[in-house]
């Protein structure tokens, strides 16, 4: 097969050069024929006689047909036949060539005048065509004729490197057995011969990766049992955050629950109540009933995201429109309650991702300033933007929190101030839904002190 291929190689290049000598000298011949168009051209032009020039001034070959032919094909002379005997040269392979190029040579081609074969070469001026031709004699012949020593040459290079590929092969061969031999001993496990030597190339480094074979594939099994070992321990950390987050619930639920029961049996009891303190309770019952709904929701959403991402549906969003909903939502507040929005977005950004979570990512992160920072405006930028991910700041002007507390932000049900917290009626779940949100976005989430004051939120979302 080496063989084969080598030959083919050498032949494509061997045809290669004959035909790409045979055409450097036409081009030589060309090129001699094209100076003495280029002179009696010249004297056409201008209008100067050159019969004389033709009779008398040298020619680069014996024997040479000298043509003067108009643009529009009419030959106006010719040195050797009667122009009245000739017909329309404007389909001629080289005047058409000439005319589109300025010059032309055709090598080879039979004459419709005389039937000679010719090698032709024209040059075209503003009015006329100067054609010259060379018949085929034998000297022309020879002049083309490329250089058969060039083909000896390579004929004996490729027999010298035939016998040279026969040897090397073989001897690879036998190097390809032995090791083949020593990969089977590893692989049923057999004992190795270290005294077997290999030679010190690219196949003793193969042969070095064979005799590892058994060694790794017993770092495999480590490995295997590793990561099982993994595994069991990932899975019961879950088991462990699953009874956590059951038992934050179900604290996170007395309060609310316990104070709706209170309501409820003082407005059973049939104590008579004034109508203010019965609005009072029933308005206590319904803010209870929402930091209840809004707790099974946020819920609901985080076990979504951990247990069924991929049940989770993907589209087109563009995160500017949530941007804009948001600022729309912060304009028609209260005066006493509202934040300025500030977006620094210089360009659209649109990714594959879940409507519903990026949204909630903003929304929390908003509710999240309003409710505790304290602060008069929010500050959204776009730092980074390309086609895999987008990297996005959210800020607060408040008055942030302390360096202590910021690991923690991102935990279930933890508050900086508990009390301000159930009565501002959050959940405790705000944060831990943005950085759920974020890694199902293939993305991270940090949170930092503002050096001006407020927190400077920082994340990620993959495209």
């Amino acid at each position: 097969m080496l063989l084969t291929f080598l030959w083919s190689m050498i032949l494509c290049f061997t045809f290669f050069q004959y035909f790409r000598e045979k055409h450097f000298k036409s081009e030589l011949v060309n090129a001699q024929l094209q100076l003495y168009n280029h002179k009696l051209l010249t004297l056409v032009e201008d209008g100067s006689p050159y019969e004389d020039f033709i009779a008398l001034e040298e020619k680069p070959f014996d024997d040479l047909r000298i043509s003067i032919i108009a643009t529009t094909g009419t030959v106006i002379f010719d040195n050797t036949l009667s122009v009245d005997s000739l017909d329309n040269h404007s389909h001629r392979p080289e005047i058409v060539a000439t005319m589109k190029n300025g010059d032309a040579y055709h090598a080879g081609r039979q004459s419709a005048s005389d039937g000679r074969d010719y090698f032709y070469s024209a040059t075209r001026g503003d009015r006329v065509i100067v054609r010259t031709a060379i018949p085929y004699s034998d000297l022309l012949k020879e002049l083309l004729r490329p250089d058969s020593t060039f083909i000896f040459v390579m004929i004996c290079i490729s027999l010298a490197m035939s016998v040279l590929v026969f040897f090397a092969t073989r001897r690879l061969g036998e190097n390809i057995e032995r090791l083949n031999r020593f990969a089977a001993k590893a692989e049923t496990g057999e004992s190795f011969d270290e005294e077997e030597s290999f030679p010190n190339d690219e196949l003793g480094s193969i042969s070095n990766h064979i005799v590892q074979l058994y060694a790794q594939w017993q770092q495999t099994i480590k490995d295997r049992d590793i990561a099982h070992e993994a595994r069991l321990r990932e899975e019961q950390e879950k088991i462990r955050i699953k009874q956590q987050l059951t038992n934050n619930i179900n604290h996170e639920l007395k309060t609310p629950v316990a104070s709706i029961q209170v309501c409820l049996e003082t407005l059973l009891s049939g104590i008579n109540l004034t109508e203010e303190k019965r609005q009072e309770l029933i308005e206590r019952c319904y803010t209870n009933n929402e930091r209840l709904r809004r707790l099974l929701e946020d819920v609901s959403l985080i076990t979504r995201m951990e247990s069924g991402s991929q049940l989770i549906g993907k589209e087109t969003v563009n995160i500017n429109s949530i941007i804009d909903e948001i600022s729309d939502e912060l304009n028609i507040m209260p005066e006493d309650e509202r934040l300025y929005l500030h977006a620094d977005f210089n360009e659209q950004v649109v990714m594959n991702g879940n409507l519903s979570l990026i949204g909630s990512i903003f929304r929390n992160l908003t509710e999240n300033a309003i409710a505790y920072s304290g602060g008069k405006n929010i500050f959204i930028t776009l730092m980074e933007n390309n086609e895999d991910s987008c990297l996005i700041s959210f800020e607060d002007d408040g008055r942030g929190v302390e360096e202590d507390q910021l690991p923690r932000l991102f935990e279930r049900f933890y508050r900086v101030d508990k009390g301000r917290s159930r009565r501002m009626g959050g959940t405790g779940l705000g944060l831990a839904i943005v950085k759920h949100a974020v890694q199902f976005h293939g993305g991270n989430v940090s949170v930092t002190n503002r050096a001006k004051g407020g927190l400077r939120f920082e994340f990620s979302l993959k495209k």
